[in-house]
């Protein structure tokens, strides 16, 4: 059955008015401030322009396809129209003092159409029927118009899989983000570096929850965050990760310095191994021009020390080897001689026959 949210509706439907007769429908709509027709099979809005000081305007669970008829509302605060038929975001502009917008469980695939809600803070766009293959997407003028003002947004279960483009919104305070396709370390880090005010995160049911010290990165790189995924975070806790990270960076640092300081010294002496000359990194790039030459001369001798060394040792194996000849053509002269054949012992018993 269609139902349209009209005057004629609300005077029917109106416990208010079957209370005080003394008042007329027009008396009641012109001062009622918060309307809830919730699960009331509404398809449609009509003029209700005579509601001038509505601030709160309930109509979820409904079958509303389209946003309209609702700029009369300029006081209005609060809108609830999650879990309808909406496809896309229109006609909200005239809505200049609107704070909180809910509309999770619709059949949105963009979130547009907010440009001029300077006041919006809070946005809940969770859970839309989006096409498969699909995702949840921002149009880039929405998102710098809710810069300044929006601090909390829910885009649970919407297949987002980054969230870069959210780095925006500077004056963020909650992020619910579960059940979607979050992967990116870093493009998670970027994020958490833009918000400063961020208190409250859950990325739950999101794939990058179960990397190697996911929740300890987190609670490192945002110094604000103090519930994550649902579970509060101790001081206590970040304090002990944050010295832990400075003693894992400057362990680290000091490994790449001594790995820089050898790379300066193969490259100043040009010798294969240069800590045994000076176990010592200079920077001084005046000193080192000083120096230089010293130490070349240095690297040199101990090249020319080490080539010396080897030249002799090749000449002794070259006169053991003359001397083991030698001898072995003393002991036995003929398997010394040119052209003579060995033979194989098992074949020594054939030859000796044959020559009988």
């Amino acid at each position: 059955m269609m139902v349209r949210l009209s005057v004629d509706l609300i005077a029917r439907t109106s416990s208010h008015l079957r209370s005080r007769k003394d008042e007329s429908i027009a008396q009641y709509l012109k001062r009622v401030t918060h309307l809830n027709y919730s699960n009331k099979n509404i398809d449609n809005v009509e003029d209700l322009s005579i509601c001038r000081n509505l601030t709160v305007l309930y109509l979820y669970d409904n079958n509303i396809s389209r946003i309209g008829n609702l700029g009369f509302a300029t006081n209005l605060t609060h809108l609830y129209l999650q879990n309808n038929l909406i496809s896309s975001i229109e006609n909200l502009s005239g809505l200049k003092r609107l704070e909180k917008l809910y509309l999770g469980g619709n059949y949105l695939t963009v979130v547009e159409g907010l440009e001029g809600l300077l006041e919006l803070r809070e946005l809940h766009i969770e859970s839309q029927h989006i096409p498969p293959g699909e995702k949840l997407l921002f149009d880039p003028r929405t998102l710098h118009s809710l810069a300044k003002s929006l601090c909390v947004l829910n885009i649970s279960n919407n297949n987002i899989d980054e969230l870069k483009e959210l780095a925006v919104l500077e004056n963020l305070t909650q992020l619910v983000a579960m059940d979607n396709h979050l992967t990116d370390n870093k493009d998670l880090e970027v994020v958490l570096r833009t918000w400063p005010k961020l208190w409250r995160m859950d990325l739950s049911g999101n794939p990058i929850c179960q990397k190697p010290k996911y929740r300890d990165k987190v609670i490192v790189i945002s110094k604000t965050l103090e519930i994550l995924d649902g579970k509060e975070i101790k001081e206590t806790a970040r304090q002990f990760l944050v010295n832990w990270k400075a003693s894992r960076d400057a362990r680290k640092k000091s490994r790449e310095e001594a790995m820089d300081g050898q790379l300066v010294y193969q490259q100043l002496y040009n010798v294969e191994h240069p800590g045994s000359l000076l176990p010592v990194q200079y920077h001084n790039t005046e000193y080192l021009d000083k120096e230089k030459t010293r130490y070349m001369f240095m690297a040199q001798m101990i090249s020319d020390r080490k080539q010396n060394q080897m030249q002799r040792s090749v000449a002794k194996k070259i006169i053991n080897l003359s001397e083991d000849t030698r001898q072995l053509a003393v002991k036995d002269p003929a398997s010394s001689l040119p052209g003579q054949d060995v033979l194989e012992p098992h074949l020594q018993s054939q030859s000796n026959a044959l020559s009988r």
